[in-house]
């Protein structure tokens, strides 16, 4: 069966969910959870992702992502790569943690009611897999692998940058206060426990459009007119047998390689040096280094177009370079300029 085409485009909201290998577990324990969350804080920094909501389960997760640029698929391919590479470790594991592809549902984000279902539908699934009984004096709060317990709930100052808590509570007609984060969860217990086993799950409708998702299956969330403008974005990318050709076009990089540029540029600015110096510096370099660490931390470029752009001989070169060298120790060998400029943007 040929593969769904992810259809990707700028200011794009999807619920994104992906199970084990087999249903089997991807989190054995917090700590897993915890790698899970650097991990993702670490794509969102990398691809301008912001983050609506987020659950993690025993054997998935879901998000509700924006992505400002069209890049989710390279974001969640570095992702979940990430994250299973890591997995493996910390386990003495090897091999695939995910099944099949990740699901990923277009979502009208910016039609209120489309959004605050998906919210719910994310913040509720403890309670539909009575991980919380909220007729028991429990609450959806009491969770606290969600984005409700894990950043909705906190202050601002104390929740993950990337997540746009304060858009969901601006939605529900809510301050982002002790307040309105309380009547937030108020809402949501009340939900729970008013719908039971099926709370958040949005009811069917048998004259709906048949690709329509029910935030289960489906490719689209929203209305018919958002489901058609979306195909038109998409249309040479769901050609036939254009499929394949697609996930090789310089489009699908553009994003990465245009940041990856601008580091560059502003890098050798910074360095009082050209496009020479590339050239004429030794792969160990650690100007070269810093720049190459810079790139990998903040854009979706692969090492290999790091080691061709910056001549610094392969992969596998690049690969060992980043893994022997740490932020501090690299900065005391860099010229003032250059310090300055890679200090400025590991805070940024």
């Amino acid at each position: 069966m040929a593969r769904t085409v992810r259809i990707e485009y700028a200011g794009g909201f999807y619920h994104v969910m992906a199970r084990g290998n087999r249903r089997g577990p991807i989190f054995l324990d917090d700590d897993d959870r915890k790698f899970f969350l650097k991990a993702l804080s670490e794509a969102c920094g990398r691809t301008g992702w912001r983050v609506h909501a987020w659950v993690l389960m025993g054997n998935h997760y879901h998000l509700f992502l924006e992505t400002p640029e069209p890049n989710l698929v390279d974001g969640m391919k570095w992702l979940q790569n990430t994250f299973t590479r890591r997995f493996n470790i910390r386990h003495g594991e090897w091999g695939r943690l995910f099944g099949d592809r990740y699901k990923s549902v277009l979502v009208e984000g910016k039609t209120a009611g489309y959004y605050e279902t998906l919210l719910d539908y994310i913040h509720l699934n403890p309670a539909r897999a009575g991980l919380v009984r909220c007729g028991e004096g429990q609450s959806v709060a009491d969770y606290p692998w969600s984005s409700l317990a894990g950043g909705y709930l906190l202050s601002p100052k104390n929740r993950p940058k990337w997540l746009a808590a304060e858009v969901g509570l601006s939605v529900l007609g809510l301050k982002d206060s002790v307040n309105g984060r309380r009547q937030f969860v108020e809402r949501l217990d009340r939900r729970a426990m008013d719908e039971g086993k099926q709370c958040g799950v949005p009811p069917s409708d048998s004259e709906a459009d048949a690709r329509m998702s029910n935030l289960r299956r489906g490719w689209y969330w929203g209305t018919s007119q958002f489901a058609e403008t979306v195909l038109k974005m998409g249309e040479k990318a769901i050609t036939k047998g254009k499929s394949r050709a697609y996930s090789r076009t310089k489009e699908r990089r553009a994003h990465g390689q245009s940041q990856a540029e601008e580091l560059i540029k502003a890098g050798l600015k910074a360095a009082a040096t050209t496009e020479k110096w590339l050239t004429d510096t030794k792969g160990s370099d650690p100007g070269k280094v810093a720049i190459a660490k810079l790139i990998w931390e903040k854009t979706t470029v692969t090492q290999t177009w790091i080691a061709d752009r910056l001549q610094m001989a392969s992969a596998a070169n690049v690969s060992r370079t980043l893994h022997k060298w740490r932020w501090p120790d690299l900065s005391r060998r860099l010229g003032k300029g250059l310090r300055r400029f890679i200090q400025g943007e590991i805070a940024h």
